[in-house]
């Protein structure tokens, strides 16, 4: 031990604000509570809560208090799922007008292509629900009965043409690494009602053996610059869900409980005297622990679900680790209060072969996401309960490579793509935004992804532009520092 090396630590500048200063934050954040009614009328409420919100938070009464989120990740084909374009028949293997590409970047897959052969979809379209949304009936046999419950935006944009930047864009807001998750981001925000699960949970569910699953990065569901103690926390889905949950053979519930009130007393003594907010991050995280020993074992016992309930997710909803069982442990959990539960699921990535993968991959997720919305609207969570939908990007009307009647595969495609949303504050059974012939601009009402985030943080009741943390001297938001909107017309 170095007892010089220990006081200077005490002293030094950065320790004194480190320490002080979120103590006098903890106070102007307890007197701007004072100040806004809504937040007073839910303080008492947060006073008991593991993960509450922060002091002013939320800034309106939200419509939604969780949010489900379902990233295709790889860029689902918007002209093969959700995006009918009709007159593409009478273009097939036809080249690409140059005025419709309109000088775009290509990927270095389909740059040197010497033809851009228009491929239409070979998948059949009608128009389902009583608001006439057409859906293809083929890949969403069970989407397409409840789109009455669906807005369908297909008008998304993004910057980036690869998969890294553009997911890294989609679930952070930039394509630079580092900045928070828009999961970290809300449980920042809001907390979570539930006391014994994490405030956001991850699921990475398995996909079809033979697709091409693109890497996922832990970025996408990490806390960046923001507490760590917001990470999202990913639950596996073979062996244990969370990684030396239960306790080593001998060792019971209350040793480990004695132990962890010993850890606890040394780790409170070293935040009062150094103010780490890492220490205090330790100090919840272990707690957080002990509790899911009880609560995670009880949450992935499938077996108190009905026979229809089962059933209504297919098959493979008993299968561990499949999108089925995540689907219905996202329900369980955003009944138990926990506020964000992300899935990613992966092999969305057609450059070849599409018409066999893309149906692969939705034989795994439309009967499930189906399932999800009518089990949650049974129950009647899903009036508070956000479901979103979509991937990192959209991808070419060509072909990429040969091209038949029922083969092609396709390039990525930045500039339009389609998402939806159901649930908590959303309008049901509409389309927004409209792309032109060939699904490759967007000819009315264009939605940035930013914009997507800015209505998901409005459902929950936030105000994005007055959503942010100070971090390398700049207000970092979000939303980012460019002008966004809450697409109203989304809005119930």
């Amino acid at each position: 031990m170095n007892d010089i090396f220990d006081l200077q630590m005490r002293l030094n500048r950065r320790n004194f604000f480190g320490s002080n200063g979120l103590r006098f934050g903890g106070l102007t954040a307890g007197l701007l509570a004072t100040q806004l009614p809504f937040a007073k009328a839910i303080a008492n409420e947060n006073a008991t809560q593991v993960h509450p919100p922060l002091a002013g938070y939320p800034h309106f009464q939200p419509k939604a208090k969780s949010i489900i989120y379902l990233h295709m990740n790889g860029g689902p084909s918007q002209i093969d799922t959700w995006d009918y374009k009709p007159v593409l028949q009478e273009y097939y293997d036809k080249d690409l007008p140059p005025s419709v590409q309109g000088g775009q970047r290509l990927s270095t897959m389909t740059s040197g292509q010497t033809r851009f052969p228009v491929a239409p979809s070979k998948f059949k379209y009608e128009q389902k629900g009583a608001c006439g949304m057409w859906t293809n009936v083929d890949l969403f046999p069970y989407l397409s009965e409840v789109v009455d419950d669906i807005a369908l935006v297909r008008s998304v944009n993004t910057n980036a043409i690869n998969h890294d930047p553009a997911c890294t864009f989609v679930m952070t807001g930039s394509e630079i690494p580092g900045k928070p998750s828009i999961g970290s981001w809300l449980a920042y925000g809001l907390g979570s009602e539930s006391n014994d699960l994490p405030a956001f949970v991850v699921f990475t569910p398995k996909f079809p053996e033979d697709s091409n699953g693109q890497a996922l990065f832990s970025r996408m569901w990490a806390s960046g610059f923001l507490p760590t103690r917001l990470n999202g926390v990913a639950l596996r889905g073979s062996g244990d869900p969370v990684l030396y949950l239960p306790n080593p053979s001998g060792v019971s519930r209350d040793d480990r409980r004695l132990m962890l009130d010993t850890l606890q007393a040394l780790n409170r003594g070293a935040q009062s005297e150094f103010g780490d907010p890492e220490t205090s991050t330790r100090i919840s995280q272990y707690e957080m622990a002990f509790r899911m020993q009880s609560s995670v074992p009880e949450l992935t016992n499938i077996d108190s679900e009905t026979a229809e309930t089962l059933e209504m997710y297919g098959p493979a909803v008993r299968d561990p680790g499949s999108f089925a069982h995540s689907a219905l442990l996202a329900r369980k959990l955003v009944e138990r209060g926990v506020r964000v539960v992300q899935l990613l699921h992966r092999g969305w990535d057609q450059h070849g072969d599409l018409p066999r993968q893309i149906g692969n991959q939705c034989k795994q997720t439309d009967q499930p996401i189906a399932a999800l919305l009518k089990d949650l609207k049974r129950r009647g969570l899903l009036n508070d309960t956000l479901v979103v939908w979509g991937g990192e990007f959209g991808r070419t009307v060509y072909s990429q490579g040969g091209l038949s009647k029922d083969n092609y595969g396709r390039d990525h495609h930045p500039r339009n793509f389609c998402m939806w949303m159901a649930g908590g504050g959303i309008k049901g059974g509409i389309s927004y935004g409209e792309t032109d012939d060939f699904s490759y601009n967007i000819v009315k009402d264009p939605v940035n992804i930013n914009d997507i985030n800015a209505t998901i943080l409005h459902c929950m009741g936030i105000d994005h532009e007055r959503f942010a943390y100070k971090f390398q001297g700049l207000d970092q938001r979000l939303t980012g520092v460019e002008k966004q909107r809450v697409v109203t017309e989304l809005l119930a």
